[in-house]
C-alpha cells in the first residue's frame, strides 16, 4: 500500500507545521499541501514539510481534489491542516484496507483541549459516528484511490462535502470506523460556544440532507468551518 496525504490549507501559519510533522513521523507517506491562497506564512511553513506543494482556487473540497489529482499513492487520506494524527496512522489505514470490502473509513476524532463539555462532545461525535457509519472531515477519511475514482472525488460545494463524499462510499463498500484518535483543534469550538456550535453543525447537516443548498448554508452560516 503507498499512502498519500492530502491537506488543504488556508491561513494555517499556527497549525500547519506541527500537522505537517505529525504526518512525517506517522508515516512512509507521499504528503501533498493544498493552498487556497493564504495571506500568511502558510506557503512558507508547509514547503520544507510536504513532498508536494500544490495552489488551487479556494475552497477545501476544490483543494482536496487537486490534491489527489497529483497523488501518486493507492490509498488517499484527507487530513485537515489543524489534526494531528498518531504514531500508528498509516499502519492503522493499511489494518484497515487488508479487508477487501472495506472501502474506506475514518478515525476517532480527539481535541487538543478539553473544558466546557468537549470531553463529551467528541465521546458523543464518535458514537454517533459508529452507530451511523458516517464521518466527518476532522476525522481523517481515508479511501483507496480507485474508489475515490469511481465517484468523482468531492463534490465541489462551499459545505458538507465530507457528508457527501461519505454516503457516497457507503454505496459502493464498507466504512471502517477505527477507534484509533486523531487529535484536531478545540478552536471553533471555544470560539463559537459549545452549545451554539453543536446546534449550528446540527443545523446545517439537517438542513443539507433535507435539500438546502451549500452555497446558501454558506452565505447563512460563514462562520460554520
Amino acid at each position: 500500500m503507498k499512502l498519500t496525504a492530502v491537506v488543504p490549507m488556508l491561513d494555517e501559519e499556527r497549525a500547519i507545521a506541527p500537522a505537517l510533522e505529525a504526518l512525517r513521523r506517522a508515516a512512509a507517506a507521499e504528503i501533498i499541501a493544498v493552498d487556497g491562497g493564504s495571506s500568511d506564512r502558510t506557503v512558507e511553513l508547509a514547503r520544507p514539510r510536504c513532498d508536494r506543494l500544490v495552489v488551487s482556487a479556494r475552497g477545501r473540497a476544490r483543494q482536496m481534489n487537486a490534491g489527489a489529482a497529483v497523488a501518486s499513492g493507492d490509498v488517499l487520506v484527507f487530513v485537515h491542516a489543524d489534526t494531528i494524527v498518531g504514531d500508528r496512522f498509516a499502519r492503522d489505514i493499511a489494518a484497515a484496507l487488508a479487508n477487501p470490502a472495506v472501502v474506506g473509513g475514518r478515525f476517532d476524532l480527539a481535541f487538543d483541549e478539553y473544558g466546557g463539555g468537549l470531553r463529551m462532545v467528541a465521546a458523543m461525535i464518535n458514537l454517533r459516528s459508529r452507530l451511523m457509519r458516517s464521518a466527518t472531515g476532522d476525522q481523517a477519511i481515508f479511501l483507496r484511490r480507485g474508489a475515490f475514482m469511481r465517484l468523482g472525488g468531492f463534490a465541489e460545494i462551499e459545505l458538507c462535502e465530507d457528508v457527501d463524499l461519505v454516503r457516497r462510499m457507503k454505496g459502493i463498500g464498507r466504512l471502517a470506523c477505527l477507534r484509533a484518535r486523531v487529535q484536531t483543534s478545540s478552536r471553533r469550538w471555544r470560539r463559537g460556544g459549545v452549545g451554539r456550535t453543536i446546534f449550528r453543525m446540527w443545523l446545517i447537516k439537517t438542513l443539507y440532507l433535507a435539500g438546502a443548498s451549500p452555497a446558501w448554508l454558506k452565505r447563512h452560516y460563514a462562520d460554520a468551518r
